[in-house]
């Protein structure tokens, strides 16, 4: 199915000059000058790309990171090879005690949870009176390929949750992981189970994966000797060029996120319009080969955190384990976390699980403000074994989801203190937020 939805979107009569009727009638008025724009515009692509095309979905000089997107105020308090750990500066005269460290996903840069400040998770947080740390993934190069999955706890979320410790001399801390970084949060929490450790208080998941059986069209990629051949090119390099994971992404959606461009740059000659959600996407990351490649293998194609097989430092991970309390997010239309998969997941942590499914797809679900009046959630589905059983008793509530979000969250965060400055703990500010990881290149 998978092959001929890429074939049926490439075949749409709407992608050919002469059955796209608006294409033709563009090229009656203007000469053809559309279609003289639209190759300069597909020469600069060609120009920009490597060995796979890039098609521009947006005007990339319309952004900058620092000026137009990741604007909420704070300081990097911390870094290590692999991340910088960002503290936001209050917005509330008060706090919650329990602090809120974000690890997002490392395949793309953190700031899809702080767009412009309308549209920022990271803003939301702060202005409901929580003290908000971001971990900045570092965008690696060959110096990192030896960086593996393990690397990414101990170096990542781990680090984190120590600097945290020592920056507000605080034990028990929140953490939220998006995507692979929820992932990685699943396995760290298993990892400190066994280890007794219990820093982690709560932990909030977006569209992340613990199991990975139902995971949808992206295992379609996962196979012994797709694994191998990847594995061999990530040798040559020490890291997976991002622009390969932006395709594979697109592709799951090409309708969306490919054969509209396609139309609009090459064939109307129209510049892409600007859109910061489009320009994050197309400011990826690479990949370490060690740590890309474990995790291919060992959550895609070995499932092995589901199954109890996997272990990390010398640990065997069992998620069972993990008791604290855990917010579920999934959404309804999600391509690469598919909601099943999702909710599976869930049902392995052994603690209180509040489940929430929103409306729309991996991106839009997640990043959807109460101000916009979009989409819709459904939750208290009740302690139901499916997914179908579950959304058959929750209830829908218009609008986002971040605001019951919030109370749950406040709920685990304990009693009101005095505003944090983040230049007054003992890890002295290295340079303002968003900070010099996020910016490095592509």
């Amino acid at each position: 199915m998978f092959y001929l939805e890429q074939m049926l979107a490439a075949l749409s009569p709407s992608n050919f000059a002469f059955t796209n009727p608006e294409v033709v009638r563009t090229t009656l008025a203007t000469n053809a000058e559309n279609l003289v724009q639209g190759m300069t515009q597909l020469a600069h692509d060609l120009d920009q790309s490597q060995d796979l095309l890039r098609i521009s979905q947006t005007d990339l000089a319309a952004f900058e990171v620092g000026r137009d997107l990741a604007v909420t105020p704070g300081k990097v308090v911390f870094q290590n090879d692999l991340i910088q750990l960002i503290q936001y500066a209050p917005t509330t005269e008060q706090v919650y005690e329990r602090p809120l460290i974000i690890a997002p996903p490392w395949i793309n840069k953190y700031y899809i949870l702080d767009l412009k400040p309308e549209k920022s998770f990271v803003k939301w947080a702060v202005d409901q009176g929580f003290t908000v740390f971001m971990i900045s993934w570092v965008n690696p190069d060959a110096k990192h390929a030896e960086k593996t999955f393990e690397d990414y706890m101990h170096e990542g979320i781990l680090a984190a949750v120590e600097a945290v410790n020592r920056q507000l001399g605080i034990h028990h801390v929140n953490v939220l992981g998006y995507c692979v970084g929820g992932t990685l949060l699943g396995s760290t929490l298993a990892y400190m189970a066994a280890k007794g450790d219990d820093r982690i208080a709560s932990a909030t998941f977006l569209t992340a994966q613990v199991d990975f059986s139902e995971a949808g069209d992206l295992l379609i990629f996962i196979d012994d000797t797709q694994l191998k051949s990847l594995e061999e090119m990530m040798s040559e390099q020490g890291y997976l060029d991002g622009a390969r994971m932006a395709t594979v992404f697109n592709m799951l959606r090409p309708r969306d996120l490919i054969w509209p461009y396609v139309v609009n740059n090459y064939l109307l000659g129209k510049k892409p319009f600007p859109f910061d959600l489009l320009f994050w996407n197309s400011d990826s990351t690479r990949l370490p080969a060690a740590n890309h490649a474990f995790y291919l293998r060992e959550f895609y194609h070995e499932n092995r955190l589901s199954k109890g097989e996997m272990v990390l430092g010398g640990v065997k991970l069992d998620l069972s384990k993990v008791t604290i309390p855990i917010y579920e997010l999934f959404t309804r239309e999600d391509h690469i976390a598919p909601a099943l998969s999702v909710f599976r997941g869930s049902k392995l942590f052994g603690g209180p699980v509040r489940h929430v499914m929103a409306g729309s797809g991996h991106i839009a679900g997640v990043v959807n403000p109460p101000a916009k009046k979009k989409y819709q959630y459904w939750a208290d589905g009740g302690a139901a074994t499916s997914l179908e059983e579950w959304t058959k008793r929750a209830t829908e509530t218009a609008g986002s989801w971040w605001p019951d979000w919030t109370k749950w969250l406040a709920a685990q965060s304990g009693e009101k203190i005095p505003a944090r400055d983040p230049s007054a703990g003992p890890l002295k500010p290295i340079e303002d937020a968003p900070g010099s990881y996020v910016r490095s290149g592509k």
